[in-house]
């Protein structure tokens, strides 16, 4: 990645569905050359679709939480059948597979805590590989849209 490079991914992050002509303009390079760029960032997997942020309150699920779980016994069958399992989940938003004494993180939300509270009992605990949940309300998320490759 170069400088050009680098200058594409952010702008793009900040605004993926600027067009080519305004994302040239934006950064200095003529309007084929960019595209090329683009198009070549998108086959080596730095750039992967465009997605809108959605405002969770307006969807009705205000709720967030992150919930560690424990599995036993441990094994990369285990693992990644829950994490597939989990992840279908329409409450869920992001799995981590994680290392330490839990095994995954579900990042979720939900319309309530009673919501939050049914998740857990009824999607979570009741699944027999499950040793342990630990879930933590989230009163704030910020997130940052914008990252800068590693130099």
């Amino acid at each position: 990645m170069d400088e050009w490079d680098s200058a594409i991914v952010t702008a793009l992050q900040a605004d993926g569905r600027r067009s080519n002509r305004d994302l040239a303009s934006h950064i200095g390079l003529s309007p084929s050359t960019t595209l090329e760029r683009v198009r070549a960032l998108r086959e080596r997997g730095v750039l992967d679709g465009v997605h809108y942020t959605v405002d969770l309150a307006a969807l009705g699920r205000p709720v967030q939480a992150m919930i560690t779980v424990r599995l036993r016994p441990q094994s990369r069958q285990i693992v990644q059948g829950f994490r597939d399992f989990v992840r279908q989940l329409p409450e869920t938003l992001q799995v981590f597979v994680t290392t330490g004494a839990e095994d995954l993180i579900v990042h979720v939300a939900v319309p309530s805590t009673e919501a939050l509270r049914d998740f857990v009992l009824d999607s979570l605990t009741g699944r027999r590989e499950v040793a342990g949940v630990r879930s933590e309300v989230v009163f704030e998320h910020v997130r940052n849209h914008v990252v800068a490759p590693a130099r």
